[in-house]
């Protein structure tokens, strides 16, 4: 049993299909199923139950793909550890970000990153956060921006800035017209979240809950774009983060709250052990040169 065995189970494991994984990692289908069958004999246990055109994974298959995930994990950061020793900003990284921040933030920040690392190749990822999340444990990222706190102390995090929300309204709402809000002012109006899965949704509904708000049951966003784009028709009112202002469709209303404002704090985040610490730290400082001179 070789590292490519263990390529082949995880593959198998994830798209629960032996020719998709086959498409993966770039075998024959016929190749891969027997080396499966092989890892299976070796191990004396049955990783996958096979059942027409579905495979799924067996309770004992489950432990034994979370290890062969660690391992390949630990292996790919051994061969890029060794890569970067030699220059850290030489080497290809993949850094995540949330769908509410990636649009807004990374294309200010990576052309500054690539000026001062101009060897440096940076592979940009969006998803949800708590996909980011595991992909950063499961060592297929190298880097997230997140919004701080996040759970785990297999991770190290390093602040980089706060970022207000401020309230959207239609240009014919009745708050349009003033210069700041105050909480109370927001209950008699349907607040519009974010669908489930976005931590900008799971911030707006802390702020709700501290300030006994509700949600309007009416109607979820998949994306922030949509979300504004409903708040500017009128349907209701929602939270848009400062940097997502700029790109704002027409005909929207941007208000801020009164002090205390809510606004969430955005870290770069990696694995506790792994990469190059003092190489992450320096992009953690350009990133927050670079908001903080805007």
């Amino acid at each position: 049993m070789n590292l490519r065995d263990l390529q082949y189970v995880v593959a198998v494991a994830e798209l629960q299909h032996f020719g998709r994984a086959a498409e993966r990692c770039h075998v024959s289908q016929p190749t891969l199923s027997m080396q499966i069958r092989k890892v299976e004999d070796y191990l004396s246990v049955e990783l996958f139950e096979r059942s027409g055109r579905r495979v799924l994974v067996t309770p004992a298959g489950e432990q034994i793909v979370e290890r062969a995930r660690v391992l390949l994990r630990d292996y790919e950061e051994l061969r890029l550890t060794a890569k970067r020793l030699k220059d850290p900003s030489a080497g290809q990284y993949k850094l995540g970000a949330f769908p509410t921040l990636a649009p807004y933030l990374l294309p200010r920040i990576v052309p500054v990153i690539h000026e001062s690392f101009p060897s440096l190749r940076l592979l940009l990822v969006e998803d949800k956060t708590e996909q980011l999340l595991l992909k950063l444990r499961r060592g297929q990222l190298d880097l997230a921006l997140l919004a701080l706190p996040v759970p785990g102390d297999d991770l190290e995090c390093c602040p980089l800035f706060d970022e207000a929300f401020l309230l959207a309204t239609s240009a014919a709402h009745p708050l349009a017209t003033r210069s700041s809000v105050s909480v109370d002012s927001l209950g008699e109006y349907p607040l519009l979240l974010l669908d489930e899965g976005h931590c900008l949704r799971d911030q707006a509904l802390e702020f709700c809950k501290l300030n006994a708000l509700e949600e309007s049951g009416d109607f979820r966003a998949t994306s922030l774009p949509t979300l504004m784009q409903m708040v500017s028709t009128d349907l209701g009112i929602t939270l848009v983060p400062e940097m997502a202002t700029r790109d704002a469709p027409r005909g929207l209303h941007f208000i801020p709250f009164d002090p205390p404002a809510p606004h969430r704090s955005i870290g770069l985040v990696w694995r506790r052990g792994a990469g190059q610490p003092a190489f992450f730290t320096a992009i953690a400082d350009l990133i927050r040169a670079t908001r903080n001179s805007a």
